[in-house]
């Protein structure tokens, strides 16, 4: 059955309060608190109105994975008086690196010092320092972007030298999987280098930690994650 607007509004603030309690628990199970993790809402494919609605309803951050898209929901989200922080969560080409630091807020899937080296010199451009994760493929993943584990240590040191970014932690796209022999060993790689980098290039935050999906996010929660990426579990069929 189609819902009206205000039946899905509701709808889906009580969804974001479960989600968030849930968040919560793993938190509690991992020995962290809930204000440690932040949900970035992911709008592929969802309507403006639910959008606009999960930001009313207490949501900060979206993310998004096509440039396109993202200006398009960014024009209708800042109409209705809404700020929220705007990630880019896909794979990004160097060719639309000027519009990408233009249109977001941080770019989340920093998988290449080149393309690191393209966003600092547009981002020093446009007069900004542009925060940025690293991507890495914490699963040896075929299928996924990212840096090698045993790679980032290095390229996160010749990014730390690029003035126009500011590299603030590690994010990964793990496999679409509940297994959890599968998705602990990658969770526990990414947290373990997060610390191991601390260490290294403690000129560097390293405080976000961006691992966790719709079918994950708690495992990833209670292993350290400081931000999930929910699509579909907030806003499916809605």
């Amino acid at each position: 059955m189609t819902m009206n607007p205000t039946s899905s509004d509701k709808a889906l603030s009580r969804r974001l309060a479960a989600l968030r309690a849930r968040i919560a628990a793993a938190g509690a199970r991992g020995g962290r608190p809930l204000d440690r993790v932040t949900l970035v809402a992911v709008t592929k494919g969802v309507d403006p109105a639910l959008v606009i609605a999960a930001c009313a309803a207490g949501i900060a951050d979206l993310g998004e994975n096509r440039l396109q898209d993202a200006a398009e929901r960014l024009a209708l989200v800042q109409a209705a008086g809404l700020r929220p922080r705007w990630h880019f969560i896909g794979h990004l080409q160097r060719n639309k690196a000027a519009r990408v630091v233009e249109t977001f807020d941080t770019v989340d899937t920093v998988d290449s010092l080149a393309l690191a080296q393209r966003l600092s010199a547009t981002a020093e451009q446009q007069g900004r320092r542009l925060p940025v994760l690293i991507q890495v493929n914490a699963a040896a993943d075929p299928a996924k972007h990212g840096l090698a584990p045993q790679a980032v240590e290095a390229a996160a040191a010749a990014m730390a030298n690029l003035p126009g970014l500011a590299i603030e932690g590690l994010m990964a796209i793990l496999p679409e999987t509940r297994d959890e022999q599968l998705l602990r060993p990658a969770f526990a790689r990414l947290t373990t280098l997060r610390d191991r980098l601390r260490l290294s290039l403690p000129q560097l935050s390293w405080e976000r930690l961006s691992m966790g999906m719709s079918d994950d996010f708690e495992l990833a929660v209670e292993m350290g994650a400081t931000e999930v990426r929910l699509g579909r579990a907030l806003f499916g069929d809605l």
